[in-house]
This record gives structure tokens, sequence and C-alpha cells, in this order.
């Protein structure tokens, strides 16, 4: 194992100095600031039902993985199909070997249980990878160990350590070991296993709430009481693992950083097993903004302005959609409707929005960022009205106004279209040429029509009518003689479609 050093660096020595990545050692972090992100999109958010993908697939999302500069990829579980292994293979064949020009190169892992036959597997397809890792897990909570095991603790204790041990013997010298449902699992045997597979030769112990029922004081307590009671912790990295069961896999996964984990296992856009995992974005964003004054300068190697890419990516080829108010990446992260939240994010951007979307490759243009509806204020209006090409006086706007919010009560958004149609209407108004007045004898109807212009306020409907004198024959003037034609009176006119 490899000794920790006497000397590291401050927090604020870590502020001034360029955040660099630093060198992968297995078990151990050159630099205690520094927290490693492990992806397991590819393994736990594949087993979100309905997620499955291609071995192409995975390997495009691989790829981008390493764009986005995550220190792990959890690419499969190799013993599961031929197709898992061939993805798990050529992931570890070629972005397993793809180094940048910082020496950059991520590990490449493939989970087993702890049997043989898993382990060999796992081995096979990712050994090809310049960092090959092993993650092999095994059930410790009384619940798992005897309704689906059917295994004492000591029988547990004893695989999980031949099993870390045949790993070791395989030529895999980078192992984590995962007591599966460790949050359900009591806390002696816990600290007891984990301190022999240590001794065995793991180097990553990762503690995961595999059914999200733990509470982020419960998680970060338990963190710290493993580093406090398992012997040779100091010799490993800590991972965190958590689901999202009760919706609090990043307020948890925060909680273990916070408390001492440094190795984070999450998912793009937060997929995964039942209500899924902890969110990549939701973490790395988290500990970006609130570094300093919350996580004593921990910081990761993320490439944020590559999150929205790879969220869109994981969302394509997963059929995984995002429900719009997903945090960071949705389609309303960024947007804005209530005229108090307009007013103040067109006077200064910082009023309502903590983080600059383009941090994220967000690539903004005129008009995003907020959108016209019933609660949209003159501010908002008028400023797209500008950036439409509209100068208008106040007068102007105030009678605008007026029709956009009544059409605002009748449909989600009002759209440019809609604003270029109630401007004409509106302000460019012309007298008709012609007014009904009064009918001074019978007549009778003879042309209607309607017709629609599928743009703005759901449709501008154009009516074409037709009347002559109720005793007329009327015949179109093509085929009478203009003696028997009878005086008619015709016209055209556009309005909203209700």
């Amino acid at each position: 194992m490899t000794t920790i050093p006497s000397m590291i660096p401050s927090p604020q020595q870590t502020k001034n100095s360029i955040d660099m990545r630093p060198i992968y050692i297995p078990n151990y972090i050159p630099n205690p600031y520094y927290v490693r992100i492990f992806d397991t999109t590819l393994r736990d958010g594949e087993q979100s039902p309905g997620a499955a993908m291609t071995s192409q697939e995975k390997l495009d999302i691989a790829r981008q993985l390493a764009k986005l500069g995550v220190d792990v990829i959890e690419a499969g579980f190799p013993c599961s199909s031929q197709d898992e292994f061939k993805a798990v293979k050529m992931i570890a064949e070629e972005v397993g070997n793809d180094v940048d020009d910082n020496g950059y190169v991520p590990v490449i892992v493939g989970i087993a249980r702890c049997n043989q036959k898993d382990i060999e597997t796992a081995w096979e397809a990712v050994k090809h990878a310049m960092r090959p890792k092993i993650s092999t897990f095994i059930a410790t909570s009384p619940i798992h160990m005897e309704h689906k095991l059917g295994k004492s603790k000591e029988e547990v204790l004893q695989i999980a350590c031949k099993m870390v041990k045949f790993a070791r013997n395989l030529g895999c010298h980078d192992i984590q070991f995962v007591p599966e449902d460790a949050t359900r699992s009591e806390r002696d045997f816990l600290y007891q296993i984990l301190g022999e597979v240590i001794k065995a030769g793991v180097t990553t112990v990762a503690i995961p709430d595999t059914v999200g029922i733990t509470m982020p004081w419960e998680y970060g307590r338990l963190i710290a009481d493993i580093k406090a009671n398992t012997p040779g912790i100091e010799n490993v990295v800590l991972s965190s693992h958590c689901h999202n069961d009760l919706g609090l896999a990043v307020a948890n996964t925060l909680e273990g950083v916070r408390a001492g984990a440094r190795q984070l296992e999450v998912t793009i856009n937060g997929i995964g097993e039942r209500a899924g995992n902890a969110s990549l974005e939701e973490i790395v964003m988290a500990l970006k903004c609130k570094r300093y004054d919350q996580f004593d300068g921990l910081y990761t190697g993320i490439n944020t302005q590559h999150i929205l890419k790879t969220s869109k990516m994981v969302e394509k080829y997963t059929g995984m959609y995002l429900q719009p108010h997903k945090a960071l990446v949705g389609a309303n992260a960024f947007v804005h409707e209530s005229g108090i939240h307009q007013d103040g994010w067109l006077k200064h951007k910082a009023t309502y929005e903590i983080i600059l979307p383009e941090s994220i490759g967000i690539k903004r243009s005129k008009g995003d960022g907020y959108v016209l509806g019933k609660l949209s204020g003159r501010a908002a209006l008028r400023k797209r009205l500008e950036e439409l090409g509209f100068q208008l006086k106040d007068d102007e706007i105030n009678r605008v106004f007026f029709n956009f919010k009544a059409l605002g009560d009748k449909k989600k958004r009002v759209t440019d279209e809609d604003l270029r149609t109630l401007v004409s209407n509106e302000v460019t108004h012309i007298e008709p040429i012609w007014k009904l007045g009064d009918l001074q004898e019978p007549i009778k109807l003879v042309e209607y029509s309607v017709t629609t212009i599928k743009n703005g306020i759901d449709g501008i409907v154009t009516t074409y009518v037709v009347i002559c004198r109720e005793n007329s024959n009327y015949e179109s003037t093509s085929t009478l003689s203009q003696e028997n034609v009878h005086p008619t009176f015709r016209n055209r006119c556009s309005c909203f479609k209700c």
C-alpha cells in the first residue's frame, strides 16, 4: 500500500493554484482535496427498466464520459451476456487506452459477484485497459444474507476474502469491494468484513445505500464511523454509492463526501435501478458552487462544459426522457416565466440564476432564458418585442399588454408569432373601408368559407362571406350576363381562432 505523505496542501493553497487532476494511484489520492468521480451510467444506469443500450451506444457514451473527465467508468456487468462482455471489452480496449495530452485516461471497471466465473469474465473484459479494475460485491445485511444468499455472516466473510484474493491472483491489482445493502448491515460486521477484505488486497471500499433508505445525517455518520472503526481504512479509498428511493441520493452523497468519502459513484441524469442514483451533474455542480464555504476546498476533474452534451446523449440512447424541471439539464432549468423573476433576471442574471448556463454547455441566443405566459409582466413583454424589432410607445405597450394577458390565460405559452399578430392588430390597426350599418331587405347567404393559417395564437382564421337579396337567383358571374346579375356583397376578414 502507498504511504500517505505528511505534507499536504491547505485549502488556501489549493484555491490559489491551478486545480490539477492528481496522478492515479489505486488505493490513495495524493491530493486530499481531490474527489474522484466514478460514473456508473453504463452499469447501474442501464439497469433502469427500459434503458438497455447496444454495445455501440455504450461505446459512444464511454467516449463522451472520457471527454467529460470522469475518473472511473464502470462499463458494465460482463458476465450478464455476450453482448455486455463485448461492450465492456470494446470500452476497455479503446477508451481505456486513449490517453490525453495531460496523461489522463479513465479507469475501466467491470462489476462481478463474489464468485470465480463472474470475476474471471470481468477480468477478461477489462484487462486490456491501461487502468483495469474489478468491482466485486456480496450482500452483508441480515435480510439479504438470510433470504437472498441463505448464508451466515461467517460464510459471507470467507467468500469475500477468498474472491478478493482470487482476483489479485488473476493479475488485477485494483479491486473495489462493495458490501451490498451496507446501510442496513450490522455495524460491527460491516467493520469486520471491510477490515478483512482490506487485508486481502482491495484498493477501494464502496458503501452503498442500496435501497435508498438512509437520511443524509445517518449516511454521513456511517461514513465517519467506518473511518473511525475499520482496521486499515486509511490504506484504501472510501467510496459513496447512494440510491434515490426517497429522493435523497444527492444529499446522502454530499454528506458522504463531507464525512470523508473521496470517490463518489454517480450516473448521468440520475438514472438507475428503481428511482435512480445520485446525479453526476447535481453532485459536481453542488461541489463547485459551494466548494469553499461548505466543502473545505474539495474539487473534481470534471469538464463541466460537457455536462449538457453528455446528458442529451444518455437521454437519447436510453430513451429515459427528462422531466422539464430536472435540475441543471431539464428544459426549464434556466427558463423564467414569473413576471417578478423576469424583471429581476433582465436587470441582472444572478438575481435568479446561481450558475451561468454556459458553464454546463448551454448556448443561449436572443430570447432564451425566459418565456411569455400569463404570469409574465410588462418588462419581459417589452424586452421580447424589442428583440423582435418592435419599438413601441408606452400607450402601445399597454394596449398590447392587455390582450397579451388575455391570451396568456387561454394558452400555456405566448409565442413570437403570437406577439407579431398582437402588435399587428393592436398597434398598426387600419380602419375598415366598409362597415355593415343596416339591412333594409331580406338577404340570403350565398358563399361562406373558413380557412386556418396555423401560426400564432393557436392559428388565425380567415373568413370569406358573400350575400345577396333573398329572391335573387345568384350564380357565378362567369356564367351570367351582366344584366342578369343582382347586386352581391362580399367580404373577407381575419381574426384569432378561439
